[in-house]
């Protein structure tokens, strides 16, 4: 893979672009606050004619995700839209509507999952009783491991249950700590022999899904000139990839860097086979 460029702020890169697809958590905020020039650039972004769609793997539908911007510090200017895994997710359960989903997740916690499936009258069942996992995340975010969940996870494999992953990511950081996800689960489900279909970054649904935001603002924005901005070379850089977009890595997030940020994110993104046309410490303008 080609190293990337490290540019001084996204002002040194913005005229190429008409549309940005930017995460969330790790990019302009950490869950705790927002990071101000972050949120700062994208303003600016906009404010030259550029649109900007957040699009995060958090399993919630849109107005669950948005509603935390506020008390964070996240200015509505930032952004004209926002997606979520959860919206890309209900699009998937709602074509499904006749299953029984053995449901995995917590209830009221970070990720408040019953947001995702409320209103698409779905019926729930055991893990014995169940057709289909729907992963929302660990039962006990906290305490909890996903190697905890082996064992179930190896028997719904063995049934030929699939899983619905509402949340791809494998780990997520909030404040100064890294929990685990439901994309952990997920990748558990997948060594034990079962199939998982992940609406999500990096996978398609949910860049259709940004994509159709953006048109519907009136922007049709070609792919080499749509940028995505995130903290995570296996979803942000490989959905950016995968799509045909130019990512833009940036190391406020999942990796903590050192002084050497230029050879370390070179490295990490060969490490994860994956490309970035640019890189930088954080998101700036």
């Amino acid at each position: 893979m080609t190293a990337p460029h490290f540019p001084g702020g996204l002002a040194a890169i913005s005229d190429q672009y008409d549309a940005i697809l930017c995460d969330v958590w790790g990019v302009i905020h950490n869950g705790r606050y927002a990071f101000e020039e972050a949120c700062e650039a994208l303003v600016r972004f906009r404010d030259q004619g550029g649109a900007v769609c957040l699009i995060t793997n958090a399993p919630v539908p849109k107005d669950q995700a948005i509603r935390h911007f506020d008390p964070l510090g996240v200015p509505p200017e930032a952004y004209d839209d926002c997606v979520t895994s959860g919206d890309a997710t209900r699009e998937v359960l709602n074509q499904r509507v006749g299953e029984v989903f053995w449901r995995m997740g917590a209830d009221e916690g970070w990720e408040h999952d019953r947001y995702l499936y409320e209103g698409l009258d779905l019926q729930f069942g055991d893990e014995r009783t169940s057709d289909t996992v729907l992963c929302i995340g660990l039962e006990d975010q906290v305490n909890d491991h996903p190697d905890d969940y082996r064992d179930r996870l190896a028997e719904a494999a063995d049934r030929e249950m699939e899983m619905i992953c509402a949340n791809p990511d494998i780990r997520v950081r909030i404040g100064d700590q890294l929990h685990w996800c439901a994309g952990a689960l997920a990748k558990v489900f997948e060594e034990e022999g079962g199939r998982v279909i992940y609406p999500g970054k990096p996978h398609r649904p949910i860049y259709e899904l940004a994509l159709s935001k953006l048109s519907d603002l009136g922007v049709e924005a070609a792919p080499e000139r749509t940028l995505c901005i995130g903290d995570s070379p296996a979803t942000d850089m490989r959905g950016a990839l995968n799509q045909g977009f130019h990512g833009l890595y940036v190391g406020t997030g999942l990796k903590e860097h050192g002084a050497d940020f230029e050879q370390e994110v070179t490295d990490l993104l060969e490490d994860y086979s994956v490309g970035a046309k640019w890189a930088m410490p954080k998101l700036s303008w």
